[in-house]
């Protein structure tokens, strides 16, 4: 495991010294220790990658020549894919299967936007029709400049890479801030960076603490653009501080996201789709279709099965064998789940299963998967995002009832519908004020597709060429063609 900070090519220690521990949550044991960047440290990345940029010719390679970086990145880490998962089981707690699945995920991304790197140079201006034949015109991409990535826990290497790999594409240099909580893969990242040969400080990897490491990328005055997954009191206060500066800024932040199912769909697929739309994860997805909205005439027969099938989900050490559902992230996520569902239950919601720390694990951030059903609109749990494996589930009579529900939340990330009948999925699909739209399935996610949200759950989109439009300018280069005179001043 890698301790140190990754900062203009080189491995170095924090300035003062100071490190912080990695907690495995499956057992709550310190496992390793890691730097923590100071203000200094990340004002040494940020100038790095400022040099890097203005000065060593990373924005002025071709697309092809930045694609065989990315490229060879994705290969290092399918290299060491099941390596790289095993550790970020250890430190968020995720089953292995999940974890595997994330770390192809990230080296997709890579070669998915070395693609997009090399068409660049093929398609690198657009000609404007103007009317006025005296002149031409021509708009041309170019990347911004120097970006700060900050990072949530839920998805550690996976999230990196939405945000890197684009950026690299684009010919920016990044400055990274992985979530204190999971910084182990970010490191890993960095090292393979660091083997393919990408020049010193196109990549900086800064480990710690969001108030010091995260606060000194947001107030820097060299940093051009801000891309951060988080919550939505955080990404508040970085638009916030971005707007000092005039900052770029992309937000995904926060949801509690709808799943609407009709009374046609297929009891077992709808239990299917629940499950993993809610408990993939631990619940700790900010697209986690956590309200569960199901027509009257299956409800009940609905929430039976739901029942049954959540009481089977194993439960234990993501490295374990057949496990579904590790432990949650870290005992203060732990500690907000259960409150949350206290506070459930004290406003009158009924907790159907779950809710309490299964028998046996007497050590690690452990939470049976949870249902509440009876949540008033007006309550906590039905409004606020829980990040945990919670869901809750409410009748509904009518397809405008289910809308109008679905609809009325402040959040906007993701929704789903369940149907057989087409027309009205697609109907349903329309009216969702939500980003992210999932018709007969829940949470799939594709690195060609736009991810992002309406309202309070963010702004701009990642993933597909919007991700890489996130970190392109877009300049207009007119000029006058015309061999008459000008004739303003001079007649």
């Amino acid at each position: 495991m890698r301790s140190e900070l990754y900062i203009d090519g080189a491995w170095t220690p924090s300035s003062n010294g100071e490190t912080f521990e990695v907690i495995n949550p499956a057992t709550e044991e310190v496992i390793h220790h890691i730097a923590a960047a100071t203000a200094g440290d990340v004002d040494a990345a940020v100038k790095a990658a400022r040099r890097a940029f203005d000065t060593d010719g990373w924005p002025q390679k071709t697309g092809t020549e930045r694609a065989r970086y990315l490229r060879a990145i994705a290969n290092g880490i399918r290299a060491r894919q099941a390596e790289i998962a095993r550790l970020e089981v250890l430190d968020n707690g995720k089953p292995f299967p999940e974890a595997d699945w994330d770390i192809a995920d990230a080296a997709g991304c890579f070669d998915f936007y070395a693609g997009l790197a090399e068409e660049l140079d093929g398609n690198p201006e657009e000609t404007i029709a103007l009317t006025d034949d005296r002149f031409t015109s021509r708009a041309v991409k170019e990347p911004i400049g120097v970006a700060g990535a900050i990072i949530p826990w839920n998805y550690p290497l996976l999230m990196a890479s939405w945000k890197v790999a684009p950026a690299l594409a684009a010919g920016c240099t990044v400055v990274l801030k992985p979530a204190e909580v999971t910084s182990l893969t970010a490191l890993e990242l960095a090292a393979i960076a660091d083997d393919v040969g990408l020049p010193p400080g196109v990549l900086n990897v800064v480990t710690g603490a969001g108030s010091v490491a995260g606060q000194a990328i947001i107030d820097h005055n060299q940093v051009d653009k801000l891309a951060f997954t988080g919550s939505g009191p955080v990404g508040s206060k970085i638009m916030a501080a971005a707007a000092r500066d005039i900052k770029r800024v992309s937000l995904e932040l926060g949801g509690k996201s709808p799943f609407v199912v009709f009374d046609d769909a297929e009891i077992d697929k709808a239990v299917e789709w629940i499950l993993f739309g809610i408990f993939w994860n631990q619940g700790q997805v900010c697209s986690a279709t956590s309200r569960v909205l199901v027509q009257a005439g299956i409800y009940e027969k609905l929430l039976a099965r739901l029942i049954e099938e959540t009481n089977r989900i194993t439960i234990g050490n993501g490295l374990d064998e057949g496990v579904l559902l590790g432990p949650l992230v870290s005992k203060k996520q732990h500690d907000q789940v259960v409150a949350a569902i206290a506070a459930a239950r004290a406003a009158g919601a009924t907790v159907a299963c779950g809710g309490t720390r299964p028998e046996g694990f007497d050590k690690g951030y452990y939470l049976r998967p949870t249902i509440l059903t009876d949540v008033p609109l007006d309550s906590a749990a039905w409004v606020e995002e829980i990040f945990g494996p919670v869901v809750c589930l409410r009748p509904f009579e009518t397809e405008d009832e289910a809308i109008a529900l679905a609809n009325d939340s402040r959040f906007g990330l993701a929704a789903a519908v369940m149907s057989k009948d087409d027309a009205r999925a697609e109907r349903v699909a329309t009216a969702f004020r939500a980003g992210i739209v999932w018709i007969n399935c829940s949470q799939p996610t594709f690195t060609e597709a736009p991810w992002g949200g309406y309202k309070e759950s963010g702004i701009g989109r990642e993933l597909g060429r919007w991700g890489l439009d996130n970190y392109l300018e877009v300049k207009q280069i007119t000029r006058y063609v015309s061999e008459d005179p000008w004739g303003w001043y001079i007649k």
